[in-house]
């Protein structure tokens, strides 16, 4: 017989440089992302990695007990030390699509701009790709590991994205550990959930307004707080977060059509506490206009989630128990649910903010006292791990924010169920348990200005006024003429495309900008004053002074936080009702960086 003359097929041919398989951890492990949209069209979502962030997901995620190994993740320079490269992978719906991953080191002169960026572009077929850090250019100017972006073609695209440390020699990591799913529902899930409820308070006025409800009448329902409310963790942060699924749960609990007789508004800006959340609450909750007028109904239940965002607050609660006296003396008498939420960590402050509720005889639920305890137990005696629970060190997952919309809801039940009671609460009679001195603070911000510019209300000569008749404020904005754009921007209500926050605002530019060096000045008439103003990580953003009646009580750091946030301080408090001169000059050496501030809060 012929030889053949057809060459014999090849197999496949091992790969050259296979490399060694490491020990290595998770730091996300199908994860679910979203891409926000941003100024370009693409989309984004952001994962911060600095603030401790990254070694809280070594514990969860990746279950690393090591602490000397955790210790070395706080720095670039530790990173390094003990990270040998860094497995990526993206699954997609399509599984075509094209995600770009960066890892983004902070940089110790410039945040934002100075550190080293990891850039893979990583398929989305749930492949995992590589960064090996030896082959990477580095920056010299390294400081800590910033933030972990995925970049999207275009916003709303969702994926499941997994990271993993791989080890240097020399260290180790623990096996990988699988978990059972979160089951919500059954006996063990109802006895976590029931566990929420604190205290169930006087339901007198929750009642009523779910009463009303169910007679056909149109009622509100609110919340504010910090991220979690925002829906940080919640991927569709518009529609999975705890607060929407509040609200769509309490449309069927009541058998009411959603988007028709019940209204929803969601109040969460991350990162700040009640002192602002006490600012902000006519514009955002009662969405009152500059000139004063409130167009829309006033909130019938209004829940009040600030538990884990107050504890750089400088009242040690007096803000909260302000915000919660401010939301009661409403006219319409609203309902408040106080909602103590809770870090990876085990901690909120419900001990220091709980009296608050017990004065006023508020519901009040802990998401603190209904998990953690869970999380310690194995087997069917537990719901969810905090891997499950958590999407990051602060915020809850999908499954989370289901089980934060539970205890909630699981409050509102209880009022329903209970025996119909009267409300009783008297304000005036009722001592504010931590201080309600802020109780009556009001927003003055750009445009509240120009709107008071047009009433006539603003101060025109006041030096022989002495009897406190004129109107409160004057402002000369002095070098403060230009409006920042770049502001922290939240996802309000439904949307998912965010709003800029304080948008109407005064900037100093620099010194090159017009007025030179002049300083803002407000004369306001008033016991107490707050500042608003931005944080920021960019470099050519500086410090700025607060002197009142010529001495400097504030010096505002917008580096304070490092990122693009809105602060809150005290300028002053409980002086005399009469007109202070407030000057806010930039601190000697930062003349030629830049300064916002947002807008005020006052106390008449």
């Amino acid at each position: 017989m012929a030889q053949s003359m057809i060459p014999a097929k090849e197999g496949p041919k091992a790969p050259r440089d296979a490399r060694k398989k490491r020990p290595g951890f998770y730091i996300m492990r199908g994860k679910a992302v979203m891409a926000s949209p941003q100024p370009d069209g693409s989309g984004v979502q952001f994962l911060y990695q600095d603030s401790g962030r990254m070694i809280s997901s070594a514990r969860i995620v990746g279950n690393v007990t090591d602490e000397g190994l955790l210790e070395q993740l706080a720095t670039v320079e530790g990173f390094r030390r003990v990270v040998h490269s860094i497995g990526v992978s993206v699954e997609t719906a399509s599984g075509t699509d094209t995600v770009d991953f960066v890892f983004q080191m902070y940089g110790r002169s410039d945040l934002y701009r100075s550190g080293t960026q990891l850039h893979r572009a990583v398929r989305g077929d749930g492949m995992e790709n590589l960064i090996v850090l030896e082959e990477q250019d580095w920056s010299d100017d390294d400081d800590v590991p910033g933030q972990i972006r995925f970049v999207f073609a275009r916003p709303g695209m969702q994926a499941d994205v997994s990271v993993r440390l791989y080890l240097n020699d020399g260290y180790d990591a623990p096996e990988e550990s699988g978990e059972e799913p979160v089951v919500l529902e059954g006996p063990v899930y109802e006895a976590m959930i029931s566990r929420s409820l604190l205290h169930p308070g006087n339901p007198a006025r929750l009642q009523k307004a779910l009463d009303r409800a169910r007679a056909g009448e149109d009622i509100t329902v609110a919340f504010i707080g910090g991220s979690i409310t925002q829906g940080a963790g919640a991927v569709p942060i518009h529609t999975q977060c705890y607060a929407r699924r509040v609200y769509e749960d309490l449309c069927d609990c009541l058998g009411v059509e959603k988007d028709t007789r019940i209204h929803y508004r969601k109040a969460g800006v991350g990162g700040t506490p009640s002192e602002l959340g006490m600012i902000r609450y006519e514009r955002d909750v009662l969405r009152m206009s500059a000139d004063g007028r409130i167009t829309e109904p006033l909130p019938d239940i209004v829940v009040v989630e600030f538990a884990v965002n107050d504890e750089g607050d400088e009242t040690q609660g007096e803000c909260y128990d302000s915000l919660v006296r401010k939301i009661l003396a409403g006219e319409n008498a609203p309902a408040v649910i106080l909602l103590f939420a809770v870090f990876a960590d085990d901690w909120n402050l419900q001990e220091r903010l709980a009296p608050v509720g017990y004065a006023y005889a508020l519901p009040m639920v802990s998401v603190r006292n209904a998990v953690v305890e869970q999380f310690y137990r194995k087997g069917a005696a537990r719901v969810a791990t905090k891997n499950q629970f958590f999407y990051d060190a602060f915020h809850p997952s999908n499954a989370g924010h289901r089980i934060m919309a539970d205890c909630v809801m699981h409050c509102i039940r209880q009022a329903d169920e209970a025996g119909r009671r009267e409300d009783t609460l008297c304000l005036e009679q009722t001592a504010a348990p931590i201080g309600g001195g802020f109780a009556g603070v009001r927003l003055l911000d750009r445009a509240v200005y120009a709107a008071a510019e047009c009433a006539g209300a603003v101060i025109g000569d006041t030096a022989g006024d002495t009897a406190g008749n004129a109107p409160v404020f004057r402002i000369d904005c002095g070098a403060f003429t230009e409006t920042d754009r770049d502001l922290q921007a939240v996802e309000t209500d439904m949307d998912v495309v965010p709003t800029p926050q304080f948008p109407h605002n005064w900037m100093y530019p620099g010194a090159a900008g017009a007025g030179g060096g002049k300083p803002f000045v407000l004369e306001i008439r008033c016991r107490s004053l707050l500042l608003v103003f931005k944080d920021s990580g960019d470099a050519d953003v500086g410090c700025a002074e607060v002197w009142v009646d010529g001495e400097r009580t504030v010096l505002a750091d917008p580096h304070s936080n490092g990122w693009t946030h809105c602060n809150a301080v005290i300028c002053f408090r409980d002086r005399s009702p009469e007109l202070h001169r407030v000057e806010i000059r930039m601190a000697p050496g930062q003349a030629h960086k830049k300064f916002t501030v947002l807008g005020f809060g006052y106390v008449e």
